[in-house]
């Protein structure tokens, strides 16, 4: 019974698939937009490939190399998902984690983390958010903004905190010329 329902939903599923993208085709024909929501329940969003986030991480590592510093820079895309850690040969362990955690709270707060540190250390109604699993208050994340849309964001570290938060912002400064973003 539970086989055949499984197969149903399945079946189900891919028809359903089908009419999106059909959907979808003849909205393209008639030359409609489909950025943002749409009236058919879908929505479409930018997402960052992974030739961008090499180049936004490789570039935010140069800029700490060349000012003497050993860190490690992490981007994540606009969940908050990994996409690329670098680490330099001399960097600490700890770096690592700590630039994937400056990444992921640039991500999901849409601001720098040294902002972000700031306004939170500020403010104690919302001192709190740095208690969220996974968020670290500490300069060195930006996020990648095409518009108003976050579609990831870069955390470095391994050097002071202002540093850091250069490097990160270098790494999204490089990409610029690649696509229109803000550096938040």
């Amino acid at each position: 019974m539970f086989l055949k329902t499984f197969v149903a939903l399945k079946r189900f599923l891919g028809l359903l698939l089908v009419f999106a993208l059909a959907n979808y085709a003849i909205g393209q024909e008639n030359g409609q937009q489909t950025a943002g929501p749409s009236t058919s329940g879908l929505a479409t969003q930018h997402i960052m490939s992974l030739s961008m986030a090499k180049t936004i991480a490789e570039a935010a590592l140069e800029t700490c190399r060349a000012k003497g510093y050993h860190t490690s820079v992490v981007v994540v895309d606009h969940a908050g998902q990994v996409m690329v850690m670098l680490r330099d040969e001399q960097a600490s362990a700890q770096t690592l984690e700590m630039a994937r955690r400056k990444a992921f709270t640039a991500r999901m707060f849409r601001s720098t983390t040294l902002e972000f540190q700031r306004r939170t250390a500020l403010d104690s109604s919302i001192a709190a958010q740095r208690d969220v699993f996974d968020i670290l208050a500490l300069g060195g994340g930006a996020p990648i903004m095409i518009d108003r849309e976050t579609i990831g964001a870069v955390g470095s570290s391994g050097s002071s905190i202002e540093q850091d938060d250069a490097c990160a912002k270098a790494g999204v400064a490089k990409a610029m010329d690649l696509m229109k973003v803000k550096l938040f």
